[in-house]
């Protein structure tokens, strides 16, 4: 094993999870939940924390600084999915991704990287995985792997312990309190999901003697064990599952976990919003040691404050199931 104190980590890279050792377990997480269909559709659904549907224009975020060229060069180097954009643009993108991470593997991470020329800064993604802070500093381990070329033999490489420069590394979390909801929702998720298509084991198995063997099994029951499962689950997050359609949901149950949906999104959204400004300041630092910046959200993104008031006139009966969908679901 290589010990090395690098420059950058490792972006990208690919080992095989057979050859893991049992010390790369520690660093390393799974790369694939075996059987995830629930818990997929809520990743989805709960990183998607700013809704463009029905938007008319408006600026989303409101920056403020005492370095306004230097907030300009650290915004306009970070590489975001879809290349460079208006600043607005591209904090509503980054914002997205960190979500994505966080919802993903609970940590998302960045380096700050400086450009060939005096004024060109570069912030990059990197994956999560194998990545640890231990005494103040960040490592990145990489297992051992094997670097394919086309014009000469494979080359095996060696684990490596990076040893990251902490100044440059920002990192992003999953705010304490959606964390341990989503811990204790996600095991039952796991267990839903393992259990989701087991029904047909409970089919009767036909033989010589009795080719259409008559079934006793409730498959109905089978599903409304599953479903109640899911909603008592979610019922903290507020997630439906993605159930649209069902007889048994009153529209004011749905709207109340709509709501209670909406809000955990903000409260991720604005956690997020409070990590970028922080981060932002401590790595701009490097460059000016007096350094602040505060990024926060306009009146043009969806708030707490309303949907606490939309929930308390819903209650006293005087909003209607339109204007919260509306609301939800258009800002």
């Amino acid at each position: 094993m290589k010990i090395v104190r690098a420059e950058t980590p490792l972006r990208h890279y690919h080992f095989d999870s057979e050859s893991l050792g049992f010390v790369d377990s520690l660093f390393l997480k799974g790369r694939e939940r075996r059987s995830n269909f629930n818990r997929r559709m809520f990743d989805e659904d709960f990183a998607r924390i700013i809704n463009y549907t029905g938007r008319r224009g408006g600026i989303l975020f409101d920056i403020s600084s005492n370095d306004e060229k230097l907030t300009d060069r650290l915004l306009s180097g970070i590489e975001t999915r879809y290349g460079s954009r208006p600043v607005d643009e591209v904090v509503r993108e980054l914002v997205r991704e960190i979500a994505e991470s966080l919802v993903r593997s609970g940590a998302a991470y960045y380096f700050l990287k400086d450009g060939a020329e005096r004024d060109d800064i570069h912030i990059t993604p990197f994956s999560p995985n194998g990545v640890a802070r231990l005494f103040g500093m960040y490592i990145q381990w990489v297992p051992k792997r094997t670097e394919r070329h086309w014009d000469r033999d494979d080359e095996v490489i060696p684990r490596e312990l990076r040893i990251l420069n902490s100044a440059k590394v920002m990192r992003f979390v999953m705010p304490k309190a959606i964390k341990r909801m989503l811990s204790s929702q996600n095991r039952t998720l796991a267990v839903i999901d393992e259990h989701q298509f087991r029904m047909t084991d409970f089919h009767a198995q036909a033989t010589h003697e009795n080719p259409n063997p008559t079934n006793h099994f409730d498959f109905s029951v089978w599903r409304n064990t599953q479903e109640r499962a899911l909603y008592r689950s979610t019922r903290a997050i507020g997630w439906n599952g993605r159930k649209y359609d069902s007889s048994k949901r009153s529209d004011f149950f749905d709207c109340h976990r709509l709501i209670r949906f909406r809000r955990n999104q903000i409260a991720l959204r604005d956690g997020i919003l409070n990590q970028l400004s922080a981060e932002l300041a401590r790595i701009g630092r490097v460059y000016n040691s007096e350094f602040a910046v505060k990024i926060s959200g306009t009146n043009d993104l969806p708030s707490a404050a309303h949907l606490n008031e939309l929930e308390a006139r819903l209650i006293r009966e005087e909003a209607g199931f339109t204007e919260i969908i509306d609301y939800c679901f258009q800002r």
